[in-house]
């Protein structure tokens, strides 16, 4: 059965006096049963070092954590029924891979008859039937990683934890087994916690996303919350590739209706009343336009595929536009720009935060 996930208060401090470091400060979220949450942010935000204090690896400065109702300070990991897979797959060398999936099962004395049972009903989820008799050696990358989930499924555990499981694979690797994750957990049910720094992973992955930096949790919602109304600009920099544009200056005219007005160029937008601004806009929310008087040079074009993003030096600095792919510009073309009105997401300037 799905376990809730109570995280409330949580700090943790490393050393003492003038050399304590505050890596996580006064962490609060609330897991619903059967939630698939990503913690994602930049190295050193703290975000492993708050899944390891809901292992139980590691023990908070401060604060409460309950998994389903139940307080699990001082508890060892091995009574908190959770199951954890890592970025090394950590599989036993020696063991074959069907050993390995029931590892946990033998340690725990389960009959041999319902282990083999267990096993296998793994094995076909994660379509490695066909691999029980190998040894860890003999299997890729993708065919590891899925016997180190196997392990922690064979369990049934409350709680699924996940560090940065796929960074060791390759890019196409990384796509299907995202996929194979986000199944496994529709199947399952299981409550997640995933790290990642990979924003790719965090909205493709999540049903709710945290964003962490510098041992803050700076914004948690749903993946479309975080992309389209992010809540600094830190959030709306972070999440989305390319990143969000931002365009600093301050409206002419205050009231709803005036010219925001930035270097090398001025906008009639919808806006807050006169202070000085940020506007941020996604590149699918810029277009460029040959007679528009916003003007900028083509520096670089990147063809993707489906997209193409066209960045485009202007006086308020460079603008990533995402443009359809039989567009073509090329290095050094003049163009002008235009904004989407109904995409502005507006920043105070001192602040950072977001103003509605």
């Amino acid at each position: 059965m799905a376990a809730s996930l109570h995280i409330a208060g949580i700090r943790k401090v490393y050393g003492k006096g003038d050399k304590a470091v505050e890596v996580l400060k006064k962490i609060e979220i609330d897991v619903a049963p059967g939630e698939f949450l990503i913690l994602v942010g930049p190295s050193g935000c703290g975000k492993s070092t708050l899944l390891n204090i809901i292992a139980g690896l590691e023990e908070p400065t401060e604060g409460e954590l309950r998994i389903a109702g139940k307080n699990v300070i001082g508890v060892a990991p091995a009574q908190r029924d959770i199951a954890m897979v890592f970025q090394s797959y950590a599989l036993y060398p020696t063991m074959s891979v069907a050993d390995n999936i029931g590892f946990a099962l033998e340690m725990r004395k389960v009959p041999k008859d319902v282990r083999t049972k267990r096993i296998h009903e793994v094995a076909a989820m994660l379509q490695i039937e066909h691999l029980l008799d190998r040894r860890p050696a003999q299997l890729s990358g993708g065919q590891r990683q899925r016997v180190a989930m196997g392990r922690a499924l064979a369990r049934d555990p409350q709680l699924f934890l996940f560090d940065e499981p796929l960074s060791n694979l390759d890019a196409k690797l990384r796509v299907e087994m995202r996929a194979e994750i986000k199944r496994l957990h529709h199947v399952s049910g299981i409550t997640s916690v995933y790290v990642t720094h990979d924003q790719i992973e965090a909205m493709t992955l999540g049903s709710r996303i945290a964003v962490m930096k510098d041992g803050i949790l700076q914004q948690i919602g749903t993946p479309d919350d975080i992309y389209r109304r992010p809540v600094n600009t830190y959030v709306a920099g972070f999440i989305g590739s390319p990143n969000m544009n931002f365009i600093p200056g301050r409206m002419g005219t205050a009231g709803d209706q005036g010219r925001f007005v930035f270097a090398g160029g001025s906008l009639d937008l919808v806006a807050p009343a006169a202070q000085e601004l940020i506007l941020g806009q996604r590149p699918e929310h810029i277009h460029l336009q040959a007679d528009a008087p916003w003007r900028g040079e083509v520096v670089l074009v990147e063809p993707t595929g489906a997209d193409t993003y066209v960045v485009v030096k202007t006086g308020v600095g460079l603008m990533t536009v995402r443009v359809a792919p039989n567009m073509t510009y090329k290095v050094g073309d003049q163009t002008g720009l235009t904004v989407s009105s109904k995409h502005n997401n507006w920043f105070n300037a001192a602040s950072g935060l977001r103003i509605e």
